[in-house]
This record gives structure tokens, sequence and C-alpha cells, in this order.
């Protein structure tokens, strides 16, 4: 009697431990899944993108970019980018010119310039005559195509925005090349 108590509490133990492991691998894959898609820009529609970075504006800022960590990784022969915003907070229609500047970080090798650097943006690097009225907003993509052979480095991007009317403002990604 002593001999089947013991077996069935071992069985119910190893059935429990199962299932234990299913929902923890089931749980790591959805948690991978989650994250791996809340980076990048060109996996959105337009709409998706558009919500995303008006989560991100402030009451009083003119720019936003998404990710909101200004950051991403994109790994070699890989296409991603970051999306932004750019929003007229003034009291009339105004125009906007915005262009894009690349600071290679200290673990790019010498030979990886600023122009090495914007060569990897594919669309979205500038565009001019951009008309927003007044409390409107614009939403761009910045893709980058990273060939083999690129160097393992961080890039420092930055979007420099100047409107007809005089004003200037701008802000930054990080961009970390991963080997393939």
């Amino acid at each position: 009697m002593e001999k089947k108590g013991a077996m069935e509490m071992s069985v119910g133990t190893i059935v429990t431990i199962v299932l234990l492991m299913a929902v923890l691998v089931l749980g790591i894959f959805l948690v991978q899944k989650i994250f791996k898609s809340a980076t990048g820009a060109v996996d959105l529609t337009d709409d998706q993108l558009k919500n995303e970075i008006n989560k991100l504006f402030g009451d009083d800022s003119e720019i936003a970019i998404y990710p909101g960590t200004r950051f991403i990784e994109i790994k070699q022969d890989n296409i991603d980018g970051v999306g932004f915003g750019i929003k007229n907070l003034g009291t009339e229609e105004d125009i906007y010119d915005y262009s894009t500047r690349a600071t290679p970080g200290n673990n790019c090798p010498e030979n990886f310039g600023a122009d090495d650097a914007l060569g990897l943006i594919t669309i979205g690097d500038s565009e001019q005559g951009i008309k927003i009225e007044s409390g409107g907003s614009i939403y761009r993509k910045v893709l980058f195509e990273i060939p083999i052979g690129t160097p393992l480095c961080t890039v420092r991007y930055s979007i420099d925005i100047i409107s007809q009317n005089g004003r200037s403002f701008g802000d930054f990604f990080d961009l970390k090349v991963k080997a393939k």
C-alpha cells in the first residue's frame, strides 16, 4: 500500500514539473517576441508609426523619435530604421527642412567616417519644403541598409530641423551595427 502511494506522488510531481517547464518556455518565447517587435520602424505601417510617435510627443516638444529609447541595433545584411515626427507649435503654417548628420563612435575604426555612416541611410536622410499647419505634425522614416563588412560599431545620428520662420531644433538617435 505504501509503494502505491509513493508511486502516485512521484507521478504527480513529474507531471507538475513538466507543466511548469512548458509554461516557462512559453513565457520566455512570448517575452522575446514582444521585445523583438518593439524596436525599429521598418515593420510598422504608417498608421502604427504615427500612433507610436504621437505617444512620444510631449506638450512642448517639436520632435519625437521612435523608438523612444533612441537606440536601435541592426545586424549586417539587414534593413531597419527609425521614425520621427515634427510638430509645428507655431501660430501659423510653417515650412521645414531637415537633414541628418553622423558621428561615428569611439569604437569605430578610424577609416569609417561620417560620410561612410551617412552612406548606410537608404532613404530619409534629408527633405526640404515640408509644409505643416499650425498644431499639425508630419511623420518620416530614416531607413538603413547595413551591408556585410560594415564595421561593428555605434554611430550617433542627429536630425537637424530648420523652419522657414527661423526656428531650429533637433534630436539624435544611436545605431549599433551587429554581426550577421
